[in-house]
């Protein structure tokens, strides 16, 4: 249950930042409260979460997951960066993560 809740955790963090992006900078009020309002769930979840998995890899888990999801939505919808230098330090992230995945606490 606790993976789950991480991986709830990271998702709304994608969404949290998802929502700032469109904040323009605090000048479109319902999507930095939407951003916000994520920010607190992702929180909340992460928190849930911490209650059995260990600290450090929770962390570096769920941040993973909120940078790979959010540099994926940045490249696929927002026109950002393909370039393939950073497709591999996105690897490498997602390598990280499944080796805290996979090894013992």
């Amino acid at each position: 249950m606790a993976w789950l809740l991480l991986l709830a955790a990271g998702l709304v963090e994608i969404a949290m930042a998802l929502a700032l992006k469109y904040a323009d900078g605090g000048s479109r009020p319902g999507m930095l409260a939407l951003g916000l309002g994520a920010a607190l769930v992702s929180l909340v979840l992460l928190t849930g979460a911490l209650k059995t998995l260990p600290v450090g890899t929770a962390y570096a888990i769920w941040t993973g997951i909120g940078a790979i999801g959010i540099t994926l939505i940045g490249i696929l919808l927002l026109g950002e960066s393909f370039a393939p230098l950073r497709l591999g330090c996105i690897a490498l992230i997602f390598a990280g993560i499944a080796g805290l995945k996979l090894l013992p606490s």
